[in-house]
């Protein structure tokens, strides 16, 4: 995943798309949530789990582009 389509994430995205920006694969990130491992916090709502982009932002130290307002 580039730098720009990592910025370009929406809120929250699904465990593929977090595991395709951490280079897992998708069942090395499913398994990793399973065993409370997954280096960011999740979020599991009935069967389905999302990844918080700006928690995927801290951990590969990526910030978006500051937008000056003057």
């Amino acid at each position: 995943m580039t730098l720009d389509e990592l910025l370009a994430l929406p809120p929250t995205v699904n465990v593929t798309t977090a595991a395709r920006a951490l280079g897992i694969g998708v069942h090395k990130a499913y398994s990793l949530i399973k065993e409370g491992a997954f280096p960011v916090q999740t979020l599991t709502m009935g069967s389905t789990v999302r990844v918080p982009t700006a928690a995927l932002w801290r951990l590969l130290e990526v910030a978006p582009p500051r937008s000056d307002h003057t």
